[in-house]
C-alpha cells in the first residue's frame, strides 16, 4: 500500500459544514465537497508525517471504533488514492 501526506496546511483550507466538509484547494482553485469518512482520514494526515491505511486506521482508531477490519484499511486506501487522485494529498 501506498504512504501518503499532506502538504501544508495553506495549500488545502478545510471549511466544515454541518455534516458536509468543503476542501478548498488554492492551486487548482477547486472546491470539493466530501462527507465522513473523507474528512477523518484527511485530518489525520495533518501531522505531516507520511501514512498508509494501517497508519491511518491505527490513527483513526485513537478516536473512533474501528476494529482491527480490513476491509475498513480497504476503503481508507481507496480514499486515500482518490485524495491524491485530485491533488488533496500527494504520495510520499
Amino acid at each position: 500500500m501506498n504512504r501518503y501526506r499532506r502538504d501544508r496546511e495553506d495549500v488545502v483550507l478545510p471549511c466544515v459544514l454541518d455534516d458536509v466538509v468543503l476542501l478548498y484547494h488554492r492551486a487548482s482553485g477547486q472546491t470539493h465537497m466530501v462527507i465522513s469518512p473523507v474528512p477523518e482520514i484527511f485530518e489525520a494526515l495533518a501531522d505531516g508525517v507520511p501514512a498508509g491505511a494501517r497508519d491511518v486506521h491505527a490513527r483513526l482508531s485513537r478516536t473512533f471504533d474501528m476494529g482491527p477490519d480490513e476491509d475498513a484499511v480497504a476503503a481508507i486506501d481507496a480514499h486515500l488514492a482518490h485524495l491524491s487522485a485530485l491533488g488533496l494529498v500527494r504520495a510520499a
